[in-house]
């Protein structure tokens, strides 16, 4: 059982410096605990703007940043490359006919972070997973 993520539940990306929220724009007509559900298809930088600076090497700013600064790791601003849905949804929890999106849920980035829910808002809306 995974606990739904609702409308501004923060995650975290691993090579980002900070959390962001997530906003929630697949649907509007489910709600959980007072909140608007998110689904696995909360995935474009739309839902996710920025993990403030990223330190991943395989993004392209980061990297020439670094060798401009002759091999020191030089974080630049975070623009997230979100490109699939959100892995691990739920299978019986559906909003507009597309899977809620759970605690345990998983979202890659295109330059290796992989992007995680920090906490739900809620506690106490279970899913079967």
């Amino acid at each position: 059982m995974g606990i739904v993520v609702t409308a501004g539940t923060m995650c975290k990306c691993s090579f980002g410096a900070v959390p962001c929220p997530i906003m929630v724009n697949s649907q509007q007509n489910g709600i959980v605990s007072n909140s608007i559900a998110a689904t696995i298809f909360d995935n474009t930088t739309a839902n996710l703007s920025t993990f403030g600076m990223c330190t991943s090497m395989a993004n392209p700013a980061v990297s020439a940043a670094t060798a401009a600064a002759l091999g020191v790791l030089t974080p630049q601003p975070c623009t997230p490359m979100l490109t699939a849905p959100w892995t691990m949804g739920s299978s019986t929890v559906l909003f507009q006919n597309k899977p809620a999106l759970l605690q345990n849920s998983q979202l890659m980035c295109m330059w290796g972070g992989v992007i995680q829910i920090v906490q739900p808002l809620q506690q106490t809306v279970q899913a079967a997973q």
